[in-house]
């Protein structure tokens, strides 16, 4: 007979197969700390890593703190305060409930944690290696609870390598930590990396925990939103259109204070903005949600930030009905009085009993034009004012055709002929602008279109991505450009400040902005906020080499000369000739077409 194969799983494998389901990277591990000092009821809450969470992850709470045997049973498998019946899975309201995060995280780490109840004047400390208890003894600590994990994934050491940068954890621990922040405003909140203060959060209302995170701009964007039903009661902010961005890091939904990812609510939400906004743009949010627990099922995912929802498609409604409301109360929707014709809204009627008199001419027949008797009777300031604009406005356009000719030579000063190697010296190529947006030239018999402002991308993308290996050329700024950045965008440009000094960028920083110092040569100072504002949408999980190619792409778009532009005979021709020098001139860096091409075949046939 053969012997029986179905044998339990010891303890230390059955906890690092629910480590691969709960703990996937440090911000897994941060998420589940933070969420349990929150349902200890604590006011002050305390993030401490290192290494992007490889080396340290601490969490220090003042909550309620545990006893011995608490602090013992909390890293044991399915061991929870939360559930005691069946029941119990439909009601809940806390984070943390299924009772297998503390023992996943210690199958994968070296964890130390110490706790106290308030009316106990020893506290417990309790350190774990790789799910084993290897000490518990009594401890002097303060009320409440601080657990430090070390050294993640130390014994499985394929997890640890497919982790990513420095850079990129950073930014998934940061995204946990807004989440529970912007979830609980009541509490105050630290985050600290590598000895440096990251967040210092202190407790107050939500609008104040929106600046706090996004900055005092994006504060004064928002507008509430508020709406209660039997079904669901909603409250939060939306921002105005003019806040839109291209990126989604400022969108957020909160169920029961439980952050969710919801691409259903995502579009009932964006439907309320309907012809409102850009193509591609994004509208910020920050909507909570509270309805009955038992209306919704979150463990059907074992991060819990997917919800199932009984009444979906009324939950879409209201939300959408609640935003388009807010977005009226507050005169974004566009409105329209469709009793009364504005072409005669601001015109005088006559009176009854006025009589209406005939306009008269008078002439001065004792005016001579020649004499210097006359006075001259000066135009009213408005009437200056009005001309002085005129005049101003005239001049500024003037000034920024001509920049934009000066911005296209910089970007084109050294000139080379066409396939030198292939064709050798040859006559200046006869090159035709098309309605400044395309340009037209004969190449080997055959007929080519090429789009301009692609043409220049392409271009200049190869130059900043080889500027870049060989030391980009800078130009120093006269007078620095400052920009007001969130603390989370500023964050995010402080972690690729080298990468931007090899582009060119060189900027300092203070404790609300970021200076800009100096730029590439081949980009104009006016492009530079719109450069750094693509630079951030761009920043949210991409590796180094990414980002590089990233950052060439955007600096090329911005910089390249727009459709529209007219251009002099020999910047048509340099831009053809420095296109056609490339490997590869057939597309863009966003992969689009860069022209077209036709031979003599196929314009015959089309002429037939």
């Amino acid at each position: 007979m053969k012997n029986d194969i179905i044998q339990l799983l010891p303890d230390h494998v059955a906890n690092q197969i629910a480590a691969g389901e709960v703990v996937q990277r440090p911000s897994s591990v941060v998420k589940e700390l933070v969420e349990n000092a929150v349902d200890a009821g604590a006011t002050t809450i305390q993030l401490i890593c290192k290494d992007a969470g490889r080396s340290l992850i601490q969490v220090i709470d003042n909550g309620s703190g545990m006893s011995v045997t608490d602090v013992r049973m909390a890293f044991e498998r399915h061991a929870t305060s939360k559930i005691k019946t069946t029941q119990d899975i439909f009601t809940i309201l806390t984070k943390g409930f299924r009772g297998e995060a503390l023992a996943s995280i210690a199958a994968v780490a070296q964890v130390e944690a110490k706790s106290r109840r308030e009316f106990e004047e020893l506290g417990t400390q309790l350190i774990i290696e790789g799910g084993e208890v290897r000490n518990q003894d009594p401890v002097v600590c303060p009320v409440g609870t601080s657990i430090a994990v070390k050294n993640l994934f130390y014994n499985v050491p394929a997890r640890r390598n497919f982790l990513k940068s420095n850079q990129v954890e950073l930014r998934h621990i940061q995204d946990e930590f807004q989440r529970i922040a912007l979830a609980h405003e009541n509490i105050s909140f630290y985050l600290h990396h590598n000895d440096s203060e990251i967040y210092h959060l202190k407790a107050g209302n939500l609008k104040q925990r929106i600046q706090q995170i996004f900055g005092k701009k994006l504060g004064s964007q928002i507008i509430s939103v508020e709406e209660d039903t039997e079904i669901v009661k909603i409250s939060g902010f939306v921002g105005k259109p003019d806040a839109a961005k291209k990126s989604r890091s400022e969108q957020f939904f909160f169920v029961n204070n439980r952050f969710i990812r919801s691409p259903y609510l995502h579009n009932a939400l964006c439907d309320a903005f309907d012809e409102l906004l850009p193509a591609g743009y994004q509208p910020a949010y920050f909507m909570y949600l509270q309805l009955d627990p038992s209306r919704i099922d979150i463990n059907i995912h074992p991060t819990k930030t997917e919800i199932k929802f009984e009444d979906e498609a009324l939950i879409y409604t209201i939300i959408r009905a609640a935003v388009k409301h807010a977005l009226g109360q507050f005169n974004i929707t566009p409105s329209l009085d469709f009793e009364q014709d504005p072409n005669w809204a601001f015109i005088p009627s006559a009176s009854d009993d006025k009589e209406i008199k005939m306009p008269e001419i008078t002439v001065d027949s004792s005016f001579n034009p020649f004499s210097n008797d006359n006075h001259y009777r000066a135009p009213k300031p408005s009437a200056i004012n009005s001309t002085m604009d005129f005049y101003n406005d005239a001049v500024e356009l003037e000034i920024e055709n001509n920049h934009a000719h000066q911005v296209f030579e910089s970007n084109f000063e050294q000139t080379h002929q066409l396939f030198e190697s292939e064709v050798g010296q040859q006559e200046k190529l006869n090159v035709i602008q098309w309605h400044n947006k395309y340009l037209i030239v004969e190449y080997r018999g055959e007929l080519l279109i090429i789009d301009q402002h692609r043409a220049h991308q392409k271009i200049l993308f190869e130059k900043f991505i080889h500027s870049k290996r060989d030391n980009a050329l800078v130009q120093q700024m006269l007078f620095p450009i400052e920009l007001d950045l969130s603390p989370n965008d500023r964050q995010k440009l402080i972690n690729v400040e080298s990468q931007l000094l090899s582009f060119g960028f060189d900027i300092s920083l203070d404790e609300e902005s970021i200076q800009i110092n100096a730029i590439p040569v081949d980009v104009q100072q006016e492009d530079v906020v719109s450069i750094f504002m693509d630079f951030i949408d761009e920043l949210e999980f991409k590796e180094s080499l990414e980002l590089d190619n990233s950052f060439a792409k955007i600096l090329a778009k911005n910089s390249a000369v727009k459709k529209g532009t007219s251009l002099k005979e020999e910047q048509a021709r340099t831009l053809v000739e420095e296109l056609f020098k490339l490997p590869n001139p057939n597309y863009s860096p966003y992969g689009r077409p860069i022209f077209v091409q036709m031979n003599t075949t196929e314009v015959e046939k089309i002429l037939q």
